[in-house]
């Protein structure tokens, strides 16, 4: 058990450096835009350490980032509503929709604040949130499947 436990807390911590290392090079060393957000860093949690888990499986990566980012965005731009009271709406809205087309990821439950916050353009959908989870995706079926021999996804 602590022999498993060391194993996959070591390459889930080599492939959280590598994966979220290549989205931050990708987003400050090159003019292909931004391909990080915060969240991502809580993707690494589940699709590194808990691969088997239904909220880690790639659909729900995708379009958990997916849905909640074009939340965001769609009540940044149509809801003319202070802060205090967009951001728990977008969330709710968010996590509504995540839960109800079966594609949950909660790490992507922030992504409305996040865009909200940042005041992000209509581009955010394709950079960061398609991009990035396209890259961490195929991070995440290299270390799963082709070195922990794993079967993923589910």
């Amino acid at each position: 058990m602590i022999k498993e436990n060391l194993k996959k807390s070591f390459f889930a911590g080599i492939f959280s450096t590598i994966t979220i290392g290549i989205l931050t090079f990708l987003s400050y060393k090159t003019e292909l835009g931004i391909f990080l957000i915060a969240s991502f860093g809580s993707t690494m949690v589940l699709l590194y350490g808990y691969p088997e888990s239904p909220f880690a499986q790639p659909k729900n990566i995708f379009f958990g980032h997916l849905i909640t980012s074009i939340v965001g965005i769609a009540c940044l731009i149509l809801i003319p509503l202070p802060l205090y009271i967009l951001l728990p709406v977008s969330v709710g809205l968010g996590v509504s929709l995540m839960i109800f087309f079966n594609v949950t990821h909660p790490p992507a439950g922030g992504n409305p604040i996040i865009v909200i916050m940042g005041s992000v353009s209509l581009d955010y959908i394709i950079n960061p949130i398609i991009s990035g989870t396209i890259i961490i995706l195929i991070f995440g079926v290299i270390l799963n499947r082709f070195i922990l021999k794993k079967k993923y996804p589910l």
